[in-house]
């Protein structure tokens, strides 16, 4: 019996389109391994029989009586999926940037697995980078394994596993999959009247409903029946994207929260809102004390009969980018999200970390889910904020110094902004359409100012 996707997996796919990509992406700088790009390439060999979704492709149903479903490559070639690039010299972070630019902005080919990642050498300081590229639709929860996960390890030193031999399993044949899809009918009819539903009704209000079911939208009711402010953020995208990257000290962010209250969520979202304030001014558009900027926010959260962690609710908040002291937007947007976090019981970065280890391309893939399921009616931006560990992880030896995600854009969708913690420091990782928001350096700049101001308001 083939595994088929969810409905809410399914409905990704089919409102993805070639100018708003769904892939999360992200951005590992390493430390040259002692065996090279060739090491880390064999580490990828080694464990992936840990993820064994990678090597599965989507196929569709005849007649889209059902979901697709999953079923194993026969063709599966590792070296499509792990590629290799250099930079040219001098290996700029600039050069770096624009490589990741381009290659998030190709669609990943839905014949193949839905994931690619792109060893990078040639990087200033004797350093490497790995790109990856993962579809939210392999991520079915904060249970799901993702590559990156299996690929750091906490020491420098850890074996390199024996690959463990592999073979596909036949693929069904398509009258098969018309009659597994009919007898999934005779026993559930609901589920493929909801299928059939997605597909030739109203696919937008499918996802809407089907995201709302199932990631627990729309907790803040009284946000989610007015639109978002109007915003030069929200317009029509292109193919092309732009990456930028920002830094914080974590100890300076917690320094800010201990003197000014707050979580260190709260002090992020603020320097966000002090962020777009400045950039919105510096691109000229009006900024009134009224102004504010409404954030799509994933949180994970447990219910009473939910374990921790499982399950990633997402809320509206609206930064209030009008206000032009940086002490009271912390003040505004503490008292703000305290009110979200009780409600539906935040989960805390430390138990998230000890739930889920190391895996900011699957909570950021969750947050991306939950933007695609909303109308671009009720909200701006995104920001996506996924805790890490705070001590050292290896991949082949080479000690990860940094970690940037890259949040997809949903349609009509100009900016996302990802942020992950790790080793004691905050990497902001900001994914703006090239056309619309080619300037997102200056707001790259701005994040780490900000930073800096309220540092300054804490003292």
């Amino acid at each position: 019996m083939v595994e088929r996707l969810s409905s809410l997996e399914a409905s990704f796919l089919y409102l993805e389109d070639p100018d708003t990509p769904m892939h999360v992406g992200g951005v590992l700088v390493l430390e040259k391994p002692p065996g090279g790009l060739d090491a880390v390439a064999a580490l990828v060999g080694a464990r992936l029989s840990l993820v064994p979704r990678y090597r599965q492709r989507v196929v569709e149903v005849p007649g889209h009586l059902a979901n697709p479903v999953w079923v194993d490559d026969p063709d599966f070639d590792l070296g499509y999926h792990v590629r290799r690039s250099a930079l040219p010299r001098p290996g700029r972070e600039d050069q770096l940037r624009a490589l990741v630019s381009r290659l998030c902005s190709r669609p990943l080919d839905r014949r193949r697995p839905l994931w690619e990642l792109y060893l990078v050498e040639g990087l200033e300081g004797d350093r490497v980078a790995v790109v990856t590229k993962t579809h939210p639709a392999l991520v079915d929860g904060l249970g799901a394994i993702d590559l990156g996960q299996v690929l750091l390890d906490t020491v420098p030193d850890a074996p390199l596993p024996e690959p463990e031999p592999w073979r596909p399993r036949r693929s069904p044949k398509a009258p098969e999959l018309v009659v597994q899809a009919v007898g999934e009918y005779a026993r559930r009819p609901s589920t493929v009247v909801d299928a059939a539903r997605g597909t030739f009704g109203d696919l937008r209000s499918a996802a809407t409903r089907l995201g709302g079911t199932s990631l627990g939208l729309l907790r803040t009711v009284r946000s989610a029946v007015v639109p978002a402010p109007t915003s030069s953020l929200n317009a029509s995208v292109g193919r092309q994207r732009r990456v930028a990257v920002a830094r914080a000290d974590l100890d300076e962010l917690k320094e800010v929260r201990t003197a000014l209250d707050g979580t260190v969520n709260d002090v992020l979202l603020s320097v966000v809102a002090g962020a777009l304030r400045e950039w919105l001014l510096f691109r000229g558009d009006p900024v009134l004390a009224s102004t504010s900027v409404r954030a799509l926010v994933p949180l994970s959260v447990q219910g009473e009969d939910l374990d921790p962690g499982n399950r990633v609710s997402s809320y509206l908040v609206d930064l209030p980018v009008g206000e032009p002291s940086a002490r009271l937007r912390l003040t505004r947007l503490t008292y703000a999200m305290r009110g979200v976090t009780s409600h539906g019981q935040a989960v805390g970065a430390d138990s998230l970390i000890a739930l889920t280890g190391f895996a900011p391309p699957t909570l950021h893939a969750l947050g991306a889910r939950a933007a695609r399921g909303l109308s671009r009616r009720l909200f701006n931006v995104v920001v996506t904020n996924v805790p890490g560990p705070q001590v050292p992880l290896y991949a082949a030896g080479g000690r990860m110094l940094e970690v940037f995600p890259v949040v997809p854009l949903a349609r009509g969708q100009g900016l996302s902004i990802g942020m992950t913690s790790y080793d004691g420091r905050v990497f902001f990782g900001l994914n703006a359409d090239q056309d619309r928001q080619g300037d997102v350096d200056v707001l790259a700049d701005l994040l780490e100012q900000e930073v800096a101001v309220l540092l300054e308001a804490a003292r």
